[in-house]
């Protein structure tokens, strides 16, 4: 049974472990992808501290395409390599931005936002989705937090 959020006082390497348990417990069941992104979207707000914005962007037709979220609302459609989700898109790449302002091309949908972490999802070799994690406070995302979350996008890449 789980209780869906996290433990106080837990390591960071911790919560990432138990994110991961619980997002694979959420899911497991579920074929409905945009089902498994909202409740997915939802863990990450209540696991991860200090986010004012979590959530997916599906890659349909050749551009990022705005998938379940927390958050204001947000851009609806995001070309590749263009800002800090196309850009993950684009390359395949995790990107960790401690500074969205210092990023070249962000684009800002909430003027809140200092740092974001943003994994692409990876299934049979292609970018399907990005996971966007976005935080009022600069640089709120390491190094453990982008691996963590790596290793979410993989295990949910069969799920969405």
């Amino acid at each position: 049974m789980f209780t869906f959020a996290p433990t106080e006082g837990q390591s960071k390497a911790e919560l990432h472990t138990d994110l991961l348990e619980a997002a694979r417990a959420l899911i497991q069941d579920e074929p409905d992808a945009v089902a498994n992104m909202a409740n997915l979207a939802a863990l990450l707000w209540q696991f991860l501290p200090d986010l004012n914005w979590a959530g997916f962007y599906r890659m349909i037709d050749g551009e990022l395409v705005l998938g379940p979220f927390i958050g204001k609302p947000a851009c609806i459609r995001i070309p590749l390599g263009r800002g800090v989700c196309g850009t993950a898109a684009s390359t395949g790449a995790t990107q960790l931005v401690p500074d969205v302002h210092a990023f070249p091309g962000h684009i800002a949908c909430d003027a809140a936002s200092r740092s974001e972490l943003v994994v692409p999802v990876i299934r049979n070799g292609a970018v399907i989705a990005v996971i966007d994690l976005d935080s009022p406070s600069p640089a709120c995302f390491d190094a453990e937090d982008a691996h963590g979350v790596e290793a979410l996008a993989a295990a949910i890449a069969s799920r969405i």
